[in-house]
């Protein structure tokens, strides 16, 4: 993979990923570290995943890439990426600190794209995109981000499928 990379690249070279990865945990490694690595707006790419605490949802960290965060567990009711998976819907924020739901990860992210992944209908998980440039994130962005999580969804279905 070159060091500089569109992202309908990135597109398809991600679904080439999907139609061979061997487990979900497989599929969300490589989107983070593909993500992170070939561009370069995008400085820290993780997975997040609903679990259970005990009657509440909770986001846990999973697959991630960039540097480490304080937020690994993160409640619905809190944050930028609460409020996606709570919502359902992507939420791009292009200044986060002026934005009152950021939970602060790093000093230099300045621009934040969350979106929902659902499997089966409902949401399960998100994936979240931090970059030190300001207003990082176009239409273009969105879709591929989308894109990402819909892999991950539509694996998580086919997966749960197979063990039904």
């Amino acid at each position: 993979m070159s060091p500089t990379a569109t992202l309908s690249d990135v597109r398809r070279e991600l679904e080439a990923v999907a139609a061979t990865a061997a487990s979900p945990q497989e599929l969300m490694t490589a989107i983070v570290r593909s993500l992170r690595d070939r561009l370069s707006v995008y400085n820290w790419v993780g997975f997040y995943m609903l679990e259970k605490d005990g009657d509440e949802d909770v986001l846990v960290l999973g697959s991630f890439a960039g540097a480490d965060t304080p937020h690994k567990r993160i409640p619905l009711d809190r944050g930028i990426c609460g409020a996606a998976a709570s919502r359902g819907e992507t939420i791009i924020v292009d200044d986060v600190h002026s934005d009152p739901r950021y939970l602060s990860c790093s000093i230099e992210t300045k621009s934040e794209i969350v979106a929902p992944v659902f499997a089966h209908g409902r949401v399960v998980g998100e994936l979240d995109v931090d970059s030190h440039q300001p207003a990082a994130f176009s239409s273009e962005d969105r879709a591929l981000v989308e894109h990402c999580a819909g892999l991950v969804g539509r694996f998580l279905e086919k997966d749960s499928d197979q063990h039904i």
